[in-house]
């Protein structure tokens, strides 16, 4: 096969000549109280997503939610400000997951959503989602329409009498309880079931817990004291070794880890084995398959996830069609290839008949559910595949040019030849930090780390110079 190289979706952040410098990959994400995450740029921010979509003489509705950061109860009041301002009314969510808010603007009929939370990066970060009516992040087009609003100083005032109104949306976390319960239909029983659930002392934090003990599991929750700067640490879907400890320790059927704001989810067996979601994906897509219900000859998945998650889908005539990273992205490929499946390795994972966004909770249920039905321990299935040896660094950078100079591109056309045709390699730039992404794969362990570690080199020594010939 092929070595693919990710083409930085340089696209992804023009629209003709207008140059994307605030709403990125994956929304806004950043160092809270450290622009652009910053009270009076979040104000701003609001007033011009409120000039774009208001339309037509309806009360427009926005629902915002929020995980446990301590810096959102600065960035909370901030968007409501300019939402408020511009005549927009805000439904206050509360402490609930991203696909909570994508859940409840959908079956609102709201205008729009907010889900302010930095997802997996830990509490000192900080940033915003916004989705569509329709329960799907705004378009590349609309978020860069927005940045010109934000640049303009048009924004006009809603008149006294016609500001927003500011209410708390009652028992928001209990309607996307019952509607994740309900998903399998009534069908889903976990009596007998005991589940370790790591919630990262973030928004599933109550939420995901209860929705276990409703279906019958005995379940030991952990991660569930956030103090608003304990999100994601050591703890939760990026630092599964805290499951997998609590799992053994308490001999218990299989092991949950979502993330902050919980759009992902890691699991692990009874014996500790992680399943991260490329294994996840393998499952989900064998049982979608077998019962009928998968739509497109296969799944969509991301740049990221293992030649051995392919090769496996292959051998069942299943195909993975890849994507750039990021939600959109997927989303995006699922429409092209009419499939009802996605997801990336990092355990992201978006089932199309039923959400519009990844959701930890929802696919964790879908995974318990296709074990029970099986009749067979988690460990059974913990490992359909074999991975390739796979390696993932990042670099900080400071100029986001180097990945276009010549000593990276001759890295990495150098590179491909090493690894072959059984083996990858990766370069691209991170959509939510200052940094660089090395990913290689091959058959060869030691040549992925040499090759790794040698990529990691040039782009360094490639920013380097780039900031030697600036001054």
């Amino acid at each position: 096969m092929p070595i693919r190289i990710a083409d930085n979706r340089a696209a992804r952040h023009t629209v003709g000549l207008t140059v994307r410098r605030l709403l990125g990959t994956d929304g806004v994400r950043g160092r809270a109280n450290i622009e652009p995450v910053t009270a009076e740029t979040m104000l701003r921010l609001a007033m011009a997503t409120a000039a774009e979509i208001s339309s037509g003489s309806h009360r427009h509705l926005v629902i915002v939610g929020k995980d446990t950061r301590l810096s959102g109860y600065t960035l909370e009041p901030a968007l409501t400000a300019g939402f408020v301002s511009m005549g927009m009314d805000v439904a206050l969510a509360g402490l609930v997951p991203t696909p909570a808010v994508a859940l409840l603007t959908r079956s609102m009929r709201a205008d729009l959503g907010v889900m302010i939370s930095a997802s997996h990066n830990q509490f000192a970060d900080n940033g915003i989602k916004l989705f569509g009516p329709d329960g799907r992040m705004l378009s590349d087009a609309t978020e860069q329409s927005i940045e010109r609003h934000m640049a303009s100083v048009h924004n006009v005032l809603a008149m006294p009498s016609a500001c927003g109104h500011t209410t708390q949306l009652k028992d928001a976390a209990g309607r996307y309880i019952e509607f994740v319960k309900g998903m399998l239909g009534n069908r889903l029983h976990l009596a007998g079931l005991r589940v370790v659930i790591d919630c990262a002392h973030g928004a599933a934090y109550r939420i995901a817990p209860t929705v276990l003990y409703e279906l019958g599991a005995d379940v030991i929750p952990i991660g569930i004291q956030p103090d608003g700067l304990n999100i994601n640490h050591e703890c939760g879907a990026m630092a599964p070794a805290t499951l997998c400890d609590a799992v053994r320790a308490n001999r218990a059927d299989i092991g949950i880890a979502v993330d902050g704001d919980a759009d992902r989810v890691i699991m692990c067996d009874e014996t500790g084995v992680i399943m991260d979601g490329d294994q996840l994906l393998a499952l989900l897509a064998t049982e979608w398959h077998t019962t009928g219900r998968l739509r497109g000859c296969g799944i969509v998945a991301t740049v990221m996830s293992n030649l051995g998650l392919e090769r496996y889908l292959n051998s069942s005539g299943l195909q993975l069609f890849r994507t750039p990273i990021g939600e959109r992205d997927l989303l995006a490929g699922m429409d092209e290839h009419a499939c009802n499946m996605g997801g990336e390795q990092s355990g992201r994972l978006i089932l199309g008949d039923l959400a519009t966004t990844g959701d930890g909770i929802a696919s964790a249920l879908h995974v318990l559910a296709s074990i029970l039905r099986r009749g067979c321990r988690a460990s059974d299935v913990a490992r359909l595949f074999s991975p390739l040896p796979q390696l993932t660094k990042s670099v900080s950078v400071q100029s986001e040019a180097v990945l276009e100079t010549r000593t990276v591109g001759a890295f990495i056309r150098a590179a491909r030849k090493r690894l072959g045709d059984n083996g990858r390699i990766l370069v691209r730039k991170s959509g939510t930090e200052p940094a660089v992404r090395v990913m290689a794969e091959a058959e060869d362990a030691e040549l992925v780390s040499t090759i790794v570690a040698e990529a990691c080199d040039a782009v360094t020594h490639a920013d380097t110079g780039l900031l030697l010939a600036a001054r």
